[in-house]
Parts: structure tokens; sequence; C-alpha cells
């Protein structure tokens, strides 16, 4: 082999794939913990940059300065994204990465079969398992592309949610049936020489991804805001796995094995997401939770409601021993983390036991308010998950739920038939008092309203989340 690496023995490039294969594992080990998912992330992007180098310069695709230069545009690209997209477009932008992860393994793996079958190419007989992983990478991969891209336009109000229409079901599964009988026509083709394969294979492929982006579309349109969460990790699960099929395909280990990580964490975290909504993948894939809407929530709440002010609530917070706080989607539209911090600093800093109780489906994608209140410089120990902190709300004083409003819904919890019956939700009606700071009282992505809001020990603290957070921040400063 001639080229910069072409006096290196063959056993050089395993090794590097075994290595990069590893940081891949370590960094994703790293990540499951808020603390050390910054180390982790850098450990898994130094084994991304080994084995990209390693196999461009080893399979002579580029040379080294133009692999330079990519590599150089990609790293502005990543920076400027990191620095100009608020946190709230986070969900939009992994949305987005699902995507276009999605969009480059098909797109490789359509390459591969034209450089392996098509006029010139180097195979002179069908190759099943590879036209077959090709098959799957092809529809996977088209899958989520469009579906991201459609999960993105929903989470950034581009795309109404959720869109329904008569016989969807019926449509989505003859769109399935089309991508089924395209595969099947890529794989059962029979053997032939090269330059007969072109017109038997490639436009096959090609009409293979046109079915597969419909189908994407037609998947997610139905599908809730309340349910995006759930989406984000399946898109993002989707995308490992057409990234290791097109490893299969290229016959590239390290792709296969980083391909595989991606899409086991992401199905473990989809279903952990399903199991905190009380819902089955089957069900969110059909769509319609977010698809009713309440009716008059004046006639609902008219007399029932009590209100109000950043003074009074600062008042409770004076005697108060414990306080919870509970973030929700409205505190990151509003970019309140900051002023919420300030508060929970404060009080701590007068001997108040403050904790946070995250929901797990709280925002729009997993770990949304994770992020923000680290963002935030929020102490990691302080961050309680729904399991720790339910049992702790009948001592505690005061619970301030900002921004928050199905998470906290006991509707979750009645007999009667409703689009989040049997979902875990936090008890915050448990403890002395409740302070739930909204806007309005407008209903939650689930479409129904909420009781809770009629509590005897519940307040409203009507307001724009940062507004009234930093005037609660000011006022409690104000009695110290």
């Amino acid at each position: 082999m001639a080229g910069l690496l072409g006096g290196l023995p063959d056993a050089v490039l395993s090794v590097a794939y075994l290595v990069a294969a590893t940081l891949f594992i370590l960094g994703l080990r790293e990540m499951t913990h808020p603390r050390t998912a910054m180390r982790g992330n850098l450990i898994s992007a130094a084994g991304m940059l080994l084995a990209v180098g390693i196999t461009v310069l080893w399979f002579e695709i580029l040379s080294p300065l133009v692999l330079f230069a990519a590599l150089l545009v990609g790293a502005a690209i990543g920076t400027w994204l990191a620095t100009s997209v608020e946190t709230t477009q986070m969900p939009q932008l992994v949305g987005l990465f699902n995507g276009f992860g999605g969009g480059a393994s098909a797109l490789v793996a359509g390459a591969e079969l034209i450089d392996l079958f098509g006029a010139g190419g180097a195979a002179k007989v069908a190759a099943y398992d590879v036209t077959g992983a090709a098959a799957v990478a092809g529809v996977v991969g088209a899958v989520t592309f469009t579906g991201s891209l459609v999960a993105a336009g929903k989470l950034h109000g581009y795309v109404e949610a959720p869109i329904r229409y008569p016989g969807e079901q019926t449509v989505k599964a003859g769109v399935l049936l089309v991508c089924v009988a395209v595969a099947a026509v890529l794989v059962g083709r029979p053997a032939g020489v090269a330059g007969a394969l072109t017109a038997d294979w490639v436009p096959a492929y090609w009409g293979l991804l046109v079915a597969a982006s419909v189908l994407g579309v037609l998947l997610v349109v139905p599908i809730g805001g309340a349910d995006m969460p759930v989406v984000i990790a399946l898109l993002n699960s989707l995308s490992g796995l057409a990234a290791a099929t097109t490893g299969f395909v290229l016959d590239n280990s390290v792709l296969i094995i980083a391909g595989t990580l991606v899409g086991a964490s992401g199905m473990i975290l989809t279903t952990i997401m399903c199991r905190a909504m009380n819902r089955s993948l089957r069900n969110v894939l059909v769509g319609g939770l977010g698809d009713t809407r309440a009716g008059d929530v004046a006639d609902i709440y008219e007399g029932n409601i009590m209100s109000t002010s950043p003074e009074e609530v600062a008042m409770l917070l004076e005697t108060a021993r414990r306080v919870v706080i509970v973030p929700g989607y409205g505190m990151a539209v509003g970019q309140a983390q900051h002023a919420v911090a300030e508060l929970a600093a404060m009080l701590g800093e007068a001997g108040v036991e403050v904790a946070f109780g995250i929901h797990p489906v709280a925002g729009r994608m997993p770990g949304h308010m994770n992020v923000l209140l680290a963002e935030a410089d929020v102490p990691y120990e302080q961050m309680e998950e729904l399991e720790a902190v339910n049992p702790t709300f009948a001592d505690t004083d005061v619970v301030i739920v900002t921004g928050a409003n199905d998470v906290v819904n006991p509707t979750a919890l009645s007999d009667e038939p409703s689009p989040i019956q049997g979902m875990p939700i936090l008890r915050v009606w448990e403890a002395d008092v409740v302070v739930i700071n909204k806007r309005s009282l407008s209903h939650g992505y689930a479409g129904i309203p909420n009781p809770l809001f009629t509590y005897d020990n519940t307040y409203m603290l009507f307001g724009d989340a940062r507004e009234s957070m930093q005037a609660l921040a000011n006022e409690y400063k104000a009695t110290r």
C-alpha cells in the first residue's frame, strides 16, 4: 500500500480501531453522570477523531491536507453551534444531529453499492449480505433523517403537532410494505456481471430511500409534543442502528461498534422514557398524546384559583426548612434557570434544605432540565430524580413549580380515562404549600386541565418564568 501510511503493517489499522472502540466505551461510561459527562464527550470525540483519521489516511480516501481542512471546517461549524444555539433549542439541535447521522449512513451505504456493483465495480456476483445490510441502512437512515427533521420542526414550532388524518395507520402500513418490497428487490436480484447490475440495483436503492423518507415523515407527524422526549431518544437509537449496518456494508469494525453503542444506549433511554410516561413504544408511534384539547379553562378553574405574588411567596420561604423546586419546559423557554439557581443558593445560605425534583420527561429531550440547571451552576447533588424526591414531599414545606404542568398533574392517578393515566408524576401536593409559576391557566402538551391548580394548598404565581423567579429572588434577598 502506497501513501502516508503505506509502510505500516496491517495490524496497525486493527489496533487503531481497537483503541478507538475502547475510547467510545470509556466515553459512554463517563457520560452516565453529569459531573463527568464533559470528560466523556471529549474522550469519545478523541476516539472518533482517531477512527476517522486512520480510515481516511489508510485507504487514501483524502490527502492529509484535505482531511485537515475538512476537520477544521467541521470544528468551526461545531464551535459556532455550541456557542450560538440557546439551551432552549438544544432538543432541536439534537434532533438534527440524529437526522444528519442517519442520512449520512444511508448515503454512504448507497455509495458503497455503486462502488461494488455499479458499472466498472469490483464485485462480479451479487453479495446478499452486503445488499441486505445496505437495505437496512437505507431504510433506517432515511426514516431517521426525515423523521428527525419533522421532530425538530415540531420542537421549533414550524410543524403543527400533531397532524392527524383519516386512515393514517393504513397509509403508514402501505408505505412500509413498499419499503419492504423494494428492499426485497434490492436484495434478491440475481447474480450477474458488475456492469449489468447498474440498472438493477442502484435505482432500486434510491427508490428505497424515497419510500423510507416518506415513511419517516408519516411516522412522526402524528406524534404530539408530550412524546417528543421519547421520539428524540428513539431517533438517536435509529441513527446508531443505521451507522452499524453501514459498518457491515463497508466491513468496518469501528463503525459497527460505534453504531451499536449508540443504538443500544438510545434504545435503553427510549425504554426508560416510555416507562416514565407509562406508555408503550407502539402507543407513542401510533401518536395522539397532545391531540386532545381542553375545554374552556374558565369553566373548570373559575372561582377555585388562589393567586399569589413574589412578596407573599418570599414570606413563605422565610420560615421554610425544606424547599423543592420542580422545573419544566416553561423555565427553559423563559431562560429562568439562573434566577432559580440564585434563589436556591440564597435559600441554602440561609440553612434551608433545597432540592430540585426532576421528572424524566420534563422538557423536550431526556436530561433537558439537568442541562439547564447545570448551566446555571446548580450542584448535581441537589438534582433528585422522581423516585428519590417523591417520598420527601410529605416533609417539604414549600414546593415551587416553575413552567411544569403535565408532570405534576394528579389526573395521572385517577381511574378516569386520560392521555396521561398511569404516568408516574411528581406528587407535589403532598407538601405543605405548592406555588405554581405559569403564564396562564393554559393546559400542557397532554391537552388536559390540571386539577392541582384548584387544590387548597396551591397558589398560582402568574407571569413569565424568568421575571417571576427573579422578582421572587429579589424579594427573598430583601427579607434577609
